[in-house]
C-alpha cells in the first residue's frame, strides 16, 4: 500500500525539487500543500503521514505547523526542509516534534539517507506511468527560491557571528519599475530614517548591485552585539553599517553564486545615504534603478531592536542569463 506523503512548501520550484529527489521506487502518493493551513488540512485527511516541511511560508508557518501537530497528536512523521540553516532553528524544530532536518538545496542522497535511518523507505518497481506530474515553475518563482536558500546562508553567519537567532521572512522578488521599488519599500516606516550602503556586483551575463538598508534606530543594539566601544558615535554607525553589508552581502551573494554555479566579482562598498528616508534614497538613485528585478529580505534578530533591508537589485539585461541558469527547473 503507498505511503501518503505530503510537501508543504509556498515555492512550486521547492516542491518540484523536493519530489525529484524522492527515491523513484519509494511506494508513495504524494500530496503538495503551498502553506501551512493546506498541509494540516492534508495531515488531517490522511495525507501526510510523512511530511517534507518548508519553515518560512504564508498564512501558517512550519513552526506552526509542527506546533500543531505536537499539541494535537496527528499522525505524521515531519521531516523539516529549509534554507534556514541556524543551530537555532534545528534546535527549535526538534524540539517541537521534527523528526529530522533537510538543508535546501535538497539532494536525493540526503532524503534517502534519512527516510532509511528512520526506516519508512519501502519500495517497489514502478513504471514511468506512476512518476509524479510535474508543476510548472515560473521565474520569480524560482528566483525566489533561490533568494530564499541565499537568505539562510547569510543569516546562519549573522547568527552564528552575534550568537543570535535571526527571523527570517519569506523573500520578496519581483520585476519592478522605480515607483514599485520604492513601494515595494514600504516595511521600513516613512517616519523612520535609514542609512543605506551599496555593492556592485557582475558575474558572466549577470549585474547589478546589492543593497543595504540600515534601520538608524537598529545602530545602537548592533554595535553592543558586535562589541564595539561608542556605540552612539558617528563613525561606530558607519563601521557597523559596513561590518553587516560585508556579512549579509557577502553571504547572499556567495549563496546565490553557488546555485547558479558562476562566480560573481564585487566592488568596494559606498555608503549610499546617512538618516535619509526611502523616498529620499530611491529617488536619488532613479536613473539607474529604472527597472530592475528585485530580491528583497528583512532581516530582524530577534529580541533586539535591530531590523535592516537587504536588497539585491539585477539589470534588466541579467534577466534572460538568469532564466537559462535555472532553465532545468523552467519547464
Amino acid at each position: 500500500m503507498s505511503i501518503p506523503v505530503l510537501i508543504c512548501d509556498d515555492s512550486a520550484m521547492a516542491r518540484k525539487q523536493m519530489a525529484r529527489t524522492l527515491p523513484k521506487e519509494w511506494d508513495v502518493e504524494i500530496t503538495y500543500a503551498a502553506n501551512g493551513a493546506e498541509g494540516l488540512d492534508a495531515i488531517r485527511a490522511g495525507k501526510g503521514e510523512v511530511v517534507f516541511l518548508d519553515l518560512n511560508m504564508p498564512v501558517m508557518d512550519g513552526y506552526e505547523v509542527l506546533q500543531t501537530v505536537q499539541q494535537q497528536d496527528l499522525p505524521a512523521l515531519i521531516i523539516v526542509v529549509s534554507g534556514d540553516i541556524q543551530i537555532k532553528a534545528h534546535e527549535r524544530v526538534k524540539a517541537l516534534g521534527a523528526l529530522d532536518f533537510i538543508q535546501k538545496p535538497v539532494s536525493a542522497d540526503a532524503v534517502s539517507n534519512i527516510l532509511q535511518d528512520y526506516g519508512i523507505l519501502t519500495l517497489k518497481q514502478k513504471d514511468i506511468a506512476d512518476e509524479a506530474p510535474m508543476m510548472k515553475v515560473d521565474l520569480r518563482d524560482a528566483c525566489q527560491e533561490i533568494a530564499n536558500v541565499a537568505m539562510g546562508r547569510a543569516a546562519d553567519l549573522l547568527a552564528k557571528l552575534l550568537d543570535v537567532f535571526v527571523l527570517l521572512p519569506i523573500p520578496n522578488v519581483n520585476v519592478l519599475e522605480v515607483s514599485e521599488l520604492t513601494m515595494a519599500l514600504k516595511s521600513t516606516e516613512e517616519s523612520e530614517t535609514v542609512s543605506a550602503l551599496c555593492q556592485g556586483f557582475i558575474g558572466a551575463g549577470i549585474a547589478g548591485e546589492a543593497l543595504l538598508l540600515f534601520h538608524d534606530s537598529s545602530f545602537k543594539d548592533m554595535a553592543k552585539l558586535m562589541g564595539l566601544a561608542n556605540p552612539e558615535d558617528k563613525n561606530t554607525e558607519i563601521e557597523v553599517l559596513i561590518d553587516t553589508g560585508n556579512v549579509l552581502i557577502g553571504a547572499f551573494l556567495s549563496g546565490i553564486s553557488e546555485q547558479l554555479d558562476m562566480k560573481f566579482s564585487q566592488n568596494h562598498p559606498i555608503v549610499l545615504g546617512r538618516q535619509c528616508t526611502v523616498n529620499e534614497l530611491i529617488h536619488d538613485n532613479a536613473e539607474k534603478w529604472h527597472r530592475t528585478l528585485a530580491m528583497e529580505i528583512n532581516y530582524r534578530i530577534e529580541d533586539h531592536n535591530i531590523q535592516c533591508d537587504l536588497l539585491l537589485l539585477f539589470t534588466e539585461d541579467s534577466i534572460p542569463t538568469l532564466s537559462y541558469k535555472l532553465g532545468y527547473l523552467l519547464d
